[in-house]
């Protein structure tokens, strides 16, 4: 493991990053390594496999589905621009990432990240459609308009990831360059920044408040529709399945925007870098696995088609 010179420590001009990972113990980074790798196949594998099942399976190809399919393709490429990455820093000794390497990185997790938030929002309309109207469903949620939510929300993710990665590398790096983290993220990168933030910190919260906070808004709003049409279902039954059919997505925005607003949201006297690294690593790499199992096993129609699929 490399650390800058005093000479790069104090040069302005920062060609590339150390990455210290979770550990430094050759002993527990294998184990990491192991664990790392079984998450990531698992991930590809469902991810993959979903989107192979709608895709081909005429039952699925419903505005729901139609979503999950694009949240299932997000979810791979975030996992993808992070693991591989990880897995390299917990066998080799060379921790290192260019600075032209950690700017990519940093820019596809963001876009892919903040696109996540636009299309999660975009599912909350749908439950809406489905539960409050759903007589009109088929014909208010056409392909065209879900195309259309979803352009938008990759249009939207890609937009703000470019504001917030110009804004971040365009901070001076004049301390040491070496990220106390397994990835390029914004709270290290500006921990080892100096000079003026407070501009930043502007851009930040404005990012933070139209990629996080206006979708949650709009999230609740729509679930407040949707809890106010099932209470009007006067049978149990009724109640029990219009619920159901928002269950895996209510659990999937709870868990997603949890943990990136316990990341970005707090004040910057209370980061924990060490915690820090737990909760990336959730909504970073766990989450990907995830999603595939919450929205599919207790779906019906994904069952069948996976039954279809091995016969």
């Amino acid at each position: 493991m490399r650390f800058p010179s005093a000479m790069e420590k104090y040069n302005n001009t920062v060609v590339e990053f150390i990455l210290v990972g979770f550990t430094t113990d050759p002993v527990m980074q294998l184990v990491l390594f192991v664990i790392f790798l079984t998450v990531y196949a698992i991930t590809v594998l469902g991810n993959s496999t979903l989107i192979v099942l709608i895709c081909n399976d005429f039952r699925l190809h419903t505005p729901m589905y139609f979503f999950i399919g694009n949240l299932s393709f997000l979810d791979l490429g975030l996992s993808t621009v992070y693991t591989p990455k990880i897995l390299v820093t917990c066998i080799s000794e060379d921790k290192s990432i260019s600075f032209a390497g950690c700017v990519a990185q940093f820019f596809f997790s963001a876009g892919l990240g903040y696109t996540e938030c636009y299309l999660l929002a975009a599912m909350a309309y749908d439950r809406y459609m489905a539960i409050s109207k759903p007589l009109l469903y088929s014909q208010s949620m056409s392909l065209k308009l879900c195309a259309f939510f979803v352009a938008a929300s990759y249009l939207g993710g890609l937009i703000n990831s470019f504001i917030i990665t110009k804004d971040t590398f365009s901070l001076t790096f004049c301390s040491d360059n070496v990220i106390d983290d397994f990835f390029c993220d914004i709270p290290p990168l500006v921990k080892l920044a100096c000079g003026k933030k407070g501009s930043f910190q502007s851009v930040l919260f404005f990012l933070l408040a139209s990629n996080v906070i206006i979708p949650i808004v709009f999230i609740l709003a729509s679930y407040l529709f949707i809890i106010a049409t099932i209470l009007r279902i006067r049978s149990t039954q009724g109640r029990l399945k219009a619920f159901s059919t928002c269950s895996s997505h209510l659990i999937s925005v709870t868990l997603y925007y949890g943990s990136i607003l316990y990341i970005y949201a707090r004040p910057r006297s209370s980061y924990s870098l060490d915690r820090d690294k737990i909760v990336s690593t959730f909504y970073t790499v766990v989450f990907p696995m995830l999603n595939p199992l919450i929205y599919s096993l207790r779906n019906k129609d994904v069952k069948e088609a996976l039954n279809k699929l091995f016969k």
